[in-house]
């Protein structure tokens, strides 16, 4: 079989749009993850995602400049479909560390690969079974099609729709909003522990409030994160699920 310049080239404009996207999720490509299997993962992906037709031997290439200049845009859009499906998981990741926080875990930091940001323990507790949740209503296989969909509303070699931009800021926000909203309820337990905790400071002073209200921050943190799951599970799959259109946002003309 021979394999003309130019379908050559068109291969890594699409290898390029898929690594630039799945670099950025951390299911896929975590900074946990061997560059090697990242690699491999984004050439099965591109040969299998897109599909092929055979351009004859005498098929036109496009020039260096030109070329060049192609795949510095399915870079940035790679990029910024990434960014726009990475949004979900910076919100939970957000939401794990405001929960963290006056938790009595963050005396204890710890570097999560899987996100390339350090963290508590306590926000590896609630990013990693928000990621079990991701992968149990197959979020995986939403991302997958959604990144097909992308070579086929903005296919290979196309201009930069900038139209997608303002929903893509919007969207960032959104999710910011929504991160916060799902520490709420952990947070205001810890606020009303700390209250209670100066409360009896006012009243027995004799009493060392500091070492006191660090186990027991600690208990009410790990009691309210259990209960806040059974609440926010819903939030938490719709989260996932709203993914495959916020990646395409940017590419819609």
């Amino acid at each position: 079989m021979i394999i003309s310049v130019a379908q050559a080239q068109l291969f890594f404009l699409v290898f390029t749009r898929i690594m630039a996207i799945i670099i950025h999720i951390p299911v896929f490509g975590g900074q946990n993850i061997p560059n090697q299997v990242r690699i491999g993962l984004g050439l099965v992906l591109a040969l299998v995602l897109v599909p092929w037709q055979p351009l004859p031997a005498t098929a036109a290439t496009i020039g260096a400049i030109a070329y060049s200049i192609a795949v510095a845009k399915e870079i940035v859009i790679g990029t910024l479909v990434g960014f726009a499906a990475d949004l979900a998981f910076g919100a939970i990741q957000l939401a794990g560390s405001a929960m963290g926080t006056g938790s009595g875990f963050e005396s204890s930091r710890i570097f999560n690969p899987a996100l390339g940001e350090s963290g508590s323990s306590f926000d590896q507790i609630f990013v990693m079974t928000a990621t079990m949740i991701f992968l149990v209503i197959d979020g995986h296989h939403l991302v997958l099609i959604a990144l097909q969909k992308t070579f086929e509303v903005l296919p290979v070699n196309s201009g930069l729709p900038f139209n997608g931009i303002e929903a893509l800021m919007r969207t960032t926000v959104t999710l910011i909003t929504a991160g916060l909203h799902l520490a709420l309820p952990v947070m205001a337990a810890l606020i009303l522990t700390d209250l209670v905790l100066g409360l009896l400071a006012r009243v027995a002073p004799q009493v060392q409030v500091y070492f006191l209200g660090l186990p027991v921050k600690v208990v009410v943190a790990l009691m309210a994160l259990s209960l806040t799951f059974t609440v926010i599970s819903p939030s938490l799959v719709a989260m996932f699920q709203s993914i495959p259109k916020n990646m395409l946002l940017f590419v819609e003309k």
